[in-house]
Parts: structure tokens; C-alpha cells; sequence
């Protein structure tokens, strides 16, 4: 019996592509999006509101959202840096918004213009803004914990800092809050420590999620600790694409292809079809044909007899 299962949230279309110096056409987009959810991906970032001065890669975003609602069983996340971009990301429709409050506030202030105080003041207007809908209309509310494993510019964050940060993003009104390892300085036991700090402030329900970078090697290794102290949702971008480029040196998410093969291995279940998952770079390839992908499995190939988690029969 397979009981174990995660979820796999694809978030190349956002994190992938802002990094990229290239701009993927909106219909490139709108077939790699639907490639994607065809697989049996249950959840993709598709974009982020923010100015398209700043990242022209994401200034069809709201276009993208309403096409990714199309597909069906997908939940349609985006990122939000304030209440203007919440606002925008509601009218599209999206199914769920991630507000980034990185705990290094110095990055705060490079990435999104905001203190740690202007930030929480977002979170409570947006919080506000979704309990104005009807709740068949509001979106799920993620606050992410940014830089929460160190900073390229300042380095480590204090422990308090980060528990202040959740604890003040929880009472501002988010449903939830995630880890995110911007900068790929964790280690797993950093990981497990950081998981179970996190959940005595903020109850063991308002963490789920992770996003981990795989810039020193140690994306799976994390991913795996995590795994171990309950988390069920990971962030993952098909062939590694992304990174911050307020973050210097903040290369390489955990590459989805590698991500699923480990856990479909495991006997944990992602509903993630790996073969159909490893053609759609064959979309990349094609369209961004400058950028270089990553993954181990793509390369390697599955193994003689692999029979994933998914496809099991369960008993």
C-alpha cells in the first residue's frame, strides 16, 4: 500500500524564467504550462505580479494565469511582492499568492523595496482584501520565509529574527507559512532544526512547504530532511532553471525531474508521470535554447524495470 505522497509544486514558468536573460513568448508559455499540468503536476507558479520594469519576463502574467485555469485539477500560484500585485493576481483568478518576506531585511529592501515592518503591513492589507471575497473566490495565502537559511548579503540570520518574522506574517493573516532557502545555504540538519523552530511558533499545520536551491549539491539531501520532519509540499523547476537575481551567486533550484525519481523511488507517491515530465524540456530546449538545464535522471535515464510509486498498483 502506498500511503505516502507529496506534492510537487512546478515553479519554472516563475522562478525559472526570471532568472533566464531570454523572454519566453507568452504562447511558448501557455504549451510548456499545459505540458506541464499534462504530466501530473497538481500545482505550477506560473508567474509573479511584479513591475514589468523590472522583470519584463513575467509581464504577461495575469494572460498566463487565466489560460493556466483552463487546465483542469491545477492550482494556480503566483508571487506577489505587495497589495497592488495581491490585487492583480485576484482579478486573474489565481488559485493561490505567495507574499515573499525575505528575513534578511537588507535583501528585503533589494528585492521587493519593503522592510520587515512594510512587508507584515502588506500582509495584513491583502489578508483584509481576501476576506472581503466570497470564499469561493479566495485564494489561498502563503507568507515565504526568504533567505531563512542565510543571505549572500548578510549572511546568517538570527533565529529570532526568522521566528519573529513567522510569527508576525501568522498574525497578519496568512494561511500559512513557507521555508525558503533562497540562497542554497542549507544543510539537512539545518533543515530539520529550522522545520521544527518554525512549528512551535507557528503550529505544525502552518508549515507545509518548502523551497530549496541546489546551488552546493545538497538540494535532494534537504529535500529528503524535510520529507523526514512532515513537510508534504516542495518547490522544484524542470531542468533546474532559476535563482534570485536580487540574491547574488543564488543559482540553481532542486530540478523536478530529479525530485520526483527520488520520491517515486521511495515508494512516495508525487502522481507525476517522469517520462512525460523529462520530454517537456524538449519545450525549452526549442524556445530557450541559450539556457542551460540540469538533472541527473534526464541524463542518466530511468533504470532498467523502474516502476515509479504512482503507477503501482496500490492494495
Amino acid at each position: 500500500m502506498n500511503s505516502a505522497q507529496v506534492l510537487i509544486s512546478e515553479v519554472g514558468p516563475r522562478d525559472g524564467l526570471q532568472n533566464c536573460k531570454s523572454i519566453m513568448p507568452t504562447q511558448s508559455k501557455k504549451d510548456w504550462i499545459s505540458a506541464l499540468a499534462a504530466t501530473g503536476i497538481r500545482e505550477i507558479e506560473v508567474g509573479s505580479f511584479v513591475s514589468p520594469r523590472l522583470l519584463p519576463q513575467m509581464q504577461d502574467t495575469a494572460e498566463i494565469v487565466q489560460h493556466a485555469r483552463t487546465l483542469p485539477d491545477l492550482e494556480v500560484a503566483v508571487l506577489v511582492p505587495n497589495l497592488k500585485g495581491a490585487e492583480l493576481a485576484i482579478a486573474a483568478g489565481a488559485d493561490k499568492i505567495t507574499l515573499p518576506l525575505s528575513v534578511s531585511e537588507t535583501h528585503s529592501i533589494r528585492n521587493i523595496r519593503r522592510t520587515h515592518a512594510q512587508v507584515i503591513a502588506e500582509a495584513e492589507e491583502i489578508s483584509k482584501l481576501i476576506k472581503r471575497l466570497p470564499k469561493s473566490r479566495r485564494p489561498h495565502f502563503e507568507g515565504s520565509l526568504s533567505t531563512a537559511f542565510g543571505c549572500t548579503l548578510e549572511g546568517r540570520i538570527s533565529q529570532d529574527t526568522i521566528l519573529t518574522c513567522a510569527e508576525k506574517l501568522m498574525q497578519a493573516g496568512c494561511d500559512e507559512v513557507g521555508l525558503s532557502d533562497t540562497t542554497g545555504y542549507a544543510d539537512p540538519r539545518a533543515v530539520k532544526h529550522m522545520i521544527r523552530a518554525v512549528k512551535k511558533v507557528v503550529g505544525i499545520d502552518n508549515l507545509t512547504g518548502v523551497h530549496l536551491h541546489n546551488t552546493r549539491g545538497l538540494g535532494l539531501a534537504n529535500a529528503l530532511a524535510a520529507f523526514e520532519e512532515g513537510i508534504t509540499t516542495f518547490d522544484a523547476s524542470l531542468g533546474g532553471l532559476g535563482g534570485c537575481p536580487t540574491a547574488p551567486g543564488a543559482s540553481g533550484n532542486i530540478v523536478t525531474e530529479d525530485l520526483v525519481f527520488m520520491f517515486e523511488s521511495m515508494g512516495v507517491t508525487t502522481g507525476i508521470d517522469i517520462s512525460k515530465l523529462v520530454s517537456t524540456r524538449d519545450i525549452l530546449h526549442s524556445v530557450l535554447p541559450e539556457e542551460e538545464l540540469f538533472g541527473f535522471v534526464p541524463g542518466a535515464g530511468l533504470p532498467l524495470g523502474y516502476v515509479s510509486a504512482s503507477a503501482s498498483p496500490k492494495v
